[in-house]
């Protein structure tokens, strides 16, 4: 069986980021299956590699967050047009995964089962168009039908959906009623991450012996508005020296912030630039705590943040500043906490238990390994993807000979 997997944002653990694809692509080659991906890089020239027996094609289609939203519209139709032309010559494809966002890879899918006969699945990460409707970044009326016409329709023809989140998959249950919706969440890598104790030299490096840690980790833009962790950092820094805070990834808002965190005078937080899988298990070594931001927009509290589960990995509680599953999840669990957005001045009443108590902070971080190692490892979650995968790619073959 051979399936062409389709990431516009694939990334390794060298690279950093979202690995989610990394995953689940070597997982099928590990059962067997054959693996091409096509994805793009910040390149002039097209490439492939060979990344652990996935055969990747990378296309030249430069994109960064920092970019406006035309610039990176213009790179989701670019990577679309490549992307469609490259998966053309691959031979004996079975299968085709489709990896949203954005929903553009989904006129790939659609093109290459209409045109080539070749049945997809269709992974759902956010959906779309109604964040960026939510979000205000979509405004036109006509541009808005047209976009929640082509999500229905990806669904519509997809052999089988595969879901993030509950709310995710809910959401996508409501555009096509009765259509087959597997779910399977980000991924914790428990072998990879692992809970330490915090390392004395590591702690020093990073500025932060004797501190309570709270991290912030991943894409600095406007979904995740940073703003709030600001606010609650400059009300903590009011009462206690004992917090730190750290911001470590890239984006669009970054200068935004910076210029805020001036402004603001604060002195227990650093920037910090983005760090690939293997630099960010030395940031997690020193956190206490970890950051988990978005806009206060409906739609962003159905997503699965891959931060969120590389935190429990490595047993760190989360600070969750919005609503949803994930808020439920922590809070269930004895994980981690709902901080409000709203309310910067309860920032600091959410975590001074921990300050007071070590042994909470202890068990919370137990909690928060235990839900890793029980409910989202890695060896588990890939084991169901590659079951999906086989049973979708048997069930489309039957269906081809009918």
């Amino acid at each position: 069986m051979k399936v062409l997997y389709i990431h516009q944002h694939f990334s390794t653990l060298a690279e950093g980021g979202s690995t989610r694809s990394y995953y689940l692509a070597k997982a099928l080659v590990d059962a067997g299956i054959s693996v091409e991906l096509i994805t793009r890089h910040n390149h002039p020239v097209y490439a492939v590699k060979n990344v652990e027996g996935i055969r990747v094609h990378y296309l030249p289609v430069y994109y960064d967050n920092a970019q406006g939203f035309n610039g990176r519209v213009r790179a989701f139709l670019k990577f679309a047009i490549l992307a469609y032309r490259t998966a053309r010559r691959v031979p004996d494809v079975d299968l085709c995964y489709a990896v949203s966002t954005p929903l553009t890879t989904g006129l790939i899918a659609l093109a290459l089962r209409r045109f080539g006969r070749i049945p997809y699945c269709f992974e759902v990460g956010d959906l779309w168009p109604l964040a960026p409707v939510q979000l205000g970044v979509i405004r036109n009326r006509l541009l808005k039908r047209l976009l929640f016409a082509l999500e229905k329709q990806i669904y519509r023809e997809a052999a089988s959906i595969v879901a993030l989140s509950p709310g995710i998959r809910d959401g996508i249950a409501q555009v096509v009623p009765g259509k087959q919706i597997h779910l399977i969440p980000n991924v914790a890598d428990c072998d990879f991450f692992r809970m330490e104790d915090k390392d004395p030299a590591l702690a020093s490096a990073f500025g932060v012996a004797g501190k309570l840690v709270v991290t912030y980790f991943g894409t600095i833009g406007r979904a995740n508005h940073l703003e709030y962790l600001l606010t609650a950092a400059r009300s903590c820094q009011t009462v206690t020296d004992s917090v730190a805070f750290l911001i470590v990834g890239k984006g669009a808002e970054l200068p935004n912030l910076q210029r805020l965190a001036a402004a603001y005078a604060l002195k227990n937080l650093r920037f910090l630039p983005h760090v690939d899988k293997y630099a960010l298990r030395d940031v997690l070594n020193v956190t206490d705590a970890v950051y988990i931001s978005f806009a206060s927009v409906p739609v962003l509290a159905t997503g699965s943040p891959n931060k969120f589960f590389d935190a429990l990995a490595a047993g760190k509680p989360c600070l969750v500043n919005f609503g949803g599953w994930i808020r439920e999840l922590v809070e269930r669990e004895q994980c981690g906490r709902y901080v409000n957005p709203a309310e910067p001045e309860t920032f600091y009443a959410q975590i001074e238990p921990f300050l007071r108590d070590p042994s909470r902070l202890v068990a919370y971080q137990r909690n928060a390994r235990t839900l890793a190692e029980t409910r989202f490892s890695r060896k588990q979650l890939t084991r169901e993807f590659v079951r999906i995968i086989q049973q979708v790619g048997e069930q489309s073959l039957v269906n081809h000979k009918a």
